[in-house]
């Protein structure tokens, strides 16, 4: 019987995506801290933009962990540095000048974090990699910035030091690598401007695109240990994505989609439970063939359904729901995919 359980290095860069949440978190809990300590406006300013991206960037981060699909919670000691942070943050012991510097040196390692999980990605599982793609948009505007944490911890800590503002030299060149950086980068990051809202066309094809790319994953190994970690994380991405589509996305279509239209999805997805359920008790190192057969029939159910909803089923939102509806749903379907994904979890300890 082929079980669900992830292997280790798939548990590993999900409890490492969770650290970056519970980092996010504090690097947003910083940004109001010191906008609220600093005197100098500019310094407010900088610091609020470098607040909404970053605000916009932990829904980016809630993305990709919802379609990474494997739930976990931050490491105890980043729990413990989060809460030491705050503390430190929010108290007089540090000037603004080192709390600039300590911020700074979460943003660098927030970056780098990002890079590591990313570079796994790649290591583990093309699936894996894709679920984590739009990671790369948050790291590029952290190192962006990086580069003007460090004009401010100048600004600052010139003032701290002497009563007078430095000379603009060097806050020219950080503003002319901040540019530098938006060029190289620029596509990755300014396309996503509502990356908190992305509709709910974008969610559902992010979701499609993994499903492929994990039966292509499938197609390509008779190992029967990576046939079952492909499959356990396949049974649970298409159940997840299922329930969620079914609590949120078809009874909001079914009055411009369509009752029968509506109902064939449904009666799709059940049929596509079932074959998993059916697949699920199959063993892949006695059964083999058995196995494969199984799969390429699920693969073949499951892209009939997904060509449905990505030319007919999308079209229909677009020409019914407004930009706020959209987005609205891809929130609720994100929260719901989430929720589901926390009770499979808890179900399998």
């Amino acid at each position: 019987m082929v079980s669900t359980l992830d292997d280790t290095k798939r548990i590993a860069i999900a409890q490492k995506l969770a650290d970056m949440k519970a980092t996010q978190n504090l690097i947003i809990s910083n940004e109001q801290t010191l906008i609220g300590s600093s005197p100098d406006q500019d310094v407010r300013d900088r610091l609020q933009n470098m607040l909404q991206d970053d605000q916009k960037n932990l829904g980016v981060l809630e993305t990709v962990i919802v379609q990474y699909g494997v739930p976990s919670e931050p490491h105890e000691t980043v729990q413990e540095f989060v809460q030491k942070t705050q503390e430190l943050m929010s108290g007089d012991k540090l000037s603004l000048y080192q709390k600039l510097v300590q911020h700074e040196l979460l943003k660098h390692a927030q970056a780098m974090s990002g890079i590591v999980v990313h570079k796994a990605a790649q290591v583990v599982g093309a699936d894996i990699e894709l679920a984590i793609g739009p990671l790369n948009a948050v790291n590029f505007e952290n190192r962006a910035h990086q580069e003007q944490l460090k004009g401010l911890l100048e600004l600052v800590g010139v003032r701290e030091l002497t009563g007078k503002d430095a000379d603009q030299g060097l806050w020219a060149r950080v503003q002319d690598a901040v540019a530098a950086l938006s060029g190289v980068f620029g596509s990755a990051v300014t396309q996503n401007t509502d990356k908190q809202d992305m509709n709910i066309q974008t969610l559902i094809r992010l979701d499609h695109n993994k499903t492929n790319t994990i039966f292509t994953e499938i197609g390509a190994t008779d190992d029967p240990q990576k046939l079952q970690e492909y499959f356990g994380q396949l049974y649970k991405d298409l159940l997840a994505h299922a329930q969620a589509e079914e609590e949120i996305v078809y009874p909001r279509v079914r009055s411009f989609y369509g009752d029968d239209n509506t109902q064939e999805l449904y009666d799709e997805q059940a049929e596509m439970k079932r074959m998993l359920d059916e697949i699920k008790a199959i063993n892949p190192a006695s059964s083999k063939d058995e196995f494969k057969s199984k799969i390429k029939q699920l693969m073949d159910a499951v892209g009939d359904h997904i060509r449905q909803e990505e030319s007919t089923m999308f079209a229909a939102i677009d020409n019914n729901c407004s930009t706020e509806q959209k987005e609205q749903m891809s929130s609720e379907f994100k929260a719901a995919k989430s929720k589901i994904q926390q009770e499979m979890a808890a179900s399998t300890k």
